[in-house]
């Protein structure tokens, strides 16, 4: 049986285990800082902590969940994006953003794969394996935030906008996102965490009443349902009149504004006349949206829009007041969006099976 993460444990349940081997509880907000605070990579540096204590910690939890599969850097430095693989096989991404305003952000998975089959997505086009624990979610952010120190730097921001659907993994996602904000942990400010859901009606409802101050981001795509549908299966099940009214109901309860991301494919969605079905849509709501030139997959044949198209986009947007910023496309030169470095190293080991001889038979 696999060792398992230290990231696993909540703090209540590191406290019990720690009580339990017959420490007082402080020891274990010990630890925790050792783990969250000082990004310790070995149970021996816990140099605060009893001997027998770091022991019994090194036999019982592995500091790490996560193996490092393969990692790619842009030509500009501003990106790195790592592959990581989890103790039964499985492998997710995770990328770090750098920006000239000093913010360092880490883009996180929240699962293996996807079950909401976006069809423009390359982690959608790969299906769904397992929801990932808050440790596995977290770990992502830790990894990133040791290498930043390291060079003198922090971890600002975090988005939940890798791989996977957040709110579909709602329980480890608030568990991540607690985490994440803990004074005594990571100590990322909720405002300067965001979680990106494709839709899930009722979890919007639900994450409205958590009291977070944490941004929520829409991904929309298409202003009427034959189209969305078409792009996101997931609005065959919620359509967007009834995301719409949990969207009014979100920013009721929480004063918040909404982002919703809109994905501008050549020819498909990025036109006047969708443009203005946007604007009416969206007229009046508490939002902003972000444009974002489609970033192309192998399992899909969409472009990325013109310039030239996204500024008169954005034009309409504005005649109908409605904010937008067009995101910059980061890491384009290493495949950085969610789902395509496992695409590629997937695909090269299958080549690789293929081209090694059959092994002997016993």
């Amino acid at each position: 049986m696999a060792v398992p993460s230290i990231f696993d444990l909540s703090l209540d349940a590191l406290t019990a285990t720690v009580r339990e081997w017959g420490y007082p509880a402080y020891r274990a907000r010990q630890v925790w800082e050792w783990v969250y605070q000082h990004k310790a990579e070995d149970f021996a540096a816990m140099t605060t902590l009893p001997q027998a204590l770091r022991e019994q910690l090194a036999s019982h939890f592995r500091l790490s969940g996560l193996t490092l599969v393969a990692e790619q850097r842009s030509s500009d430095g501003q990106t790195v994006k790592r592959l990581w693989q989890l103790p039964d096989g499985q492998m997710i991404e995770s990328v770090l953003m750098a920006y000239d305003d000093d913010r360092r952000t880490a883009c996180l998975s929240t699962q293996a794969g996807c079950a909401m089959g976006c069809v423009f997505c390359a982690t959608g086009q790969m299906g769904f394996a397992r929801h990932l624990t808050a440790g596995e979610i977290v770990e992502q952010a830790v990894q990133f935030a040791r290498v930043l120190e390291a060079e003198g730097e922090r971890l600002s921001n975090v988005v939940l906008m890798g791989m996977g659907e957040p709110l579909h993994n709602y329980d480890a996602t608030l568990e991540a996102i607690r985490r994440l904000n803990d004074p005594h942990g990571l100590n990322i400010g909720q405002r300067h965490i965001t979680l990106s859901t494709v839709g899930l009606v009722p979890e919007i409802l639900r994450f409205a009443d958590e009291g977070l101050q944490v941004g929520l981001a829409i991904s929309l795509h298409a202003a009427t349902d034959e189209e969305r549908s078409r792009l996101l299966p997931i609005n065959r099940r919620w359509p967007l009149a009834e995301l719409l009214d949990a969207v009014r109901t979100y920013i009721e309860r929480t004063g918040r504004r909404v982002t919703f991301e809109w994905a501008l494919i050549a020819g498909e969605n990025d036109t006047v006349e969708q443009a203005e079905a946007l604007g009416r849509l969206l007229q009046g709501l508490k939002c902003h949206v972000n444009l974002i030139p489609l970033n192309p997959t192998g399992g899909y044949d969409g472009r990325p829009s013109d310039p030239e198209r996204v500024a008169i986009f954005q034009a309409v947007l504005r005649a109908y007041r409605i904010g937008s910023t067009v995101r910059v496309r980061r890491g384009i030169d290493i495949q950085a969006g969610c789902g395509q470095l496992k695409a590629q190293v997937v695909r090269g080991q299958r080549r690789q099976r293929k081209a090694s001889p059959s092994e002997p038979r016993s």
